[in-house]
């Protein structure tokens, strides 16, 4: 197997360019949205709304302003579901019956499975009343947490998680950002629902080339990390090497000395417009990777004391070029059209005004959000 020695900074280029962020403000055309998603893979979706939810910066970094309703559309049409990939994610329906081996074991976590043991009388009640009356939220249902786990859960809302984690149920929409559960022979296409469960050797390198795919360059611990794979190297490395040896991918060794990258593209990549990353963004879902190509240790601090806090609460990146070269501490007020930059820290040994690439990314994002001003304290 030939490797070719390859600049860590080709490398990096290319990951960047792959990631397709949108060169200015625009609108998203019809079917962006679907499109970005199966580009992408997965994108990571959470609740913090400081900015925008998670999945909405990410997409909108890269198909610009786009409508909610589109997305909810794909969600109740069966295009697109939610399940567990890097973490809670939207996926591309072709992904589902990759999904389903988890979904029919005792899925992905385990307080799921206790779940359905501790409140199993719930179960069926659950079931014939979104039978009966379509997508419900936990909300519809009555009771009540006792206040024993982090989420202070309601029995109900227990067992619709549960059985939405084991492919029973499936989120066929959102109602400000509260998930709508349905069955999923209403929802998933009835080829997906019908497909075989593919062989684990055969999701893995699904899954392998998939990532590589969408993020232009990995290595092999990246790989596993970009859809947090269970069982460590001696699992995956051998399928990676074997899309080598099937010339779907290559391997390229960079002049660092550290592990080899695989990569599907020629290392080719056009610079990056500023940008400010939803922290959550693809790009920066692998920590020790994303220190190796850009020098920047990604902190994220929602979950600290503020005395805690080093950068701010809700802190975006700014990426520029091929570089990270900064991170704003940022907050959106959306009755006053504003989006405030509380706290700007430029990275160490950055060319060029920082400051002005941060203007420009921030004008944009707030068009985005639509917000009429950007003010730094």
């Amino acid at each position: 197997m030939a490797t070719t020695t390859v600049s860590l900074a080709a490398i990096r280029r290319l990951t960047v360019s792959t990631q397709a962020y949108a060169p200015r403000f625009r609108r998203a055309r019809a079917g962006d949205v679907e499109d970005a998603i199966r580009r992408l893979g997965s994108v990571q979706l959470d609740s913090i709304t400081a900015v925008d939810r998670a999945h909405r910066l990410t997409l909108s970094s890269r198909i610009g302003a786009y409508s909610e309703q589109e997305l909810q559309g794909l969600l109740t049409s069966g295009l697109v579901f939610e399940y567990w990939a890097h973490e809670a994610c939207l996926l591309p329906i072709e992904l589902w019956p990759h999904c389903r081996r988890n979904m029919e074991g005792k899925g992905h976590w385990r307080f799921h499975e206790h779940a359905l043991e501790k409140h199993a009388d719930l179960v069926e009640p659950v079931l014939e009343r979104i039978r009966a009356e379509g997508p419900l939220g936990s909300r519809d249902f009555e009771g009540a947490g006792d206040g024993t786990d982090m989420w202070n859960w309601k029995p109900a809302k227990m067992v619709l998680e549960a059985l939405w984690d084991r492919g029973v149920l499936v989120v066929a929409g959102r109602q400000s950002f509260q998930r709508r559960y349905d069955l999923a022979e209403r929802v998933i296409p009835r080829a997906m629902l019908d497909a075989p469960i593919p062989e684990d050797d055969e999701t893995l390198r699904t899954f392998a080339l998939l990532a590589v795919r969408a993020r232009g360059a990995l290595t092999e611990p990246a790989i596993r990390e970009h859809w947090r794979l269970k069982g460590g190297r001696a699992r995956l490395h051998h399928h990676v090497l074997g899309l080598v040896d099937a010339g779907l991918l290559r391997e390229v060794q960079p002049d660092d000395g550290g592990p080899p990258f695989y990569v599907e593209a020629e290392l080719d990549g056009a610079p990056a417009p500023p940008v400010l990353l939803c922290p959550f963004d693809n790009l920066l879902w692998d920590r020790p990777l994303l220190e190796r190509l850009f020098g920047f240790r990604h902190v994220i601090e929602v979950y600290k004391r503020e005395h805690e806090r080093e950068y701010g609460y809700y802190v975006l990146p700014l990426l520029a070029g091929d570089r990270i070269v900064g991170r704003a501490d940022l907050k959106a007020d959306r009755a006053e059209g504003v989006l405030h930059v509380r706290r700007f820290h430029p990275e160490p040994r950055v060319r060029g005004d920082a400051r002005a690439k941060l203007e420009r990314a921030a004008v944009r994002l707030a068009r985005v959000l639509g917000l009429g001003e950007v003010r730094h304290a």
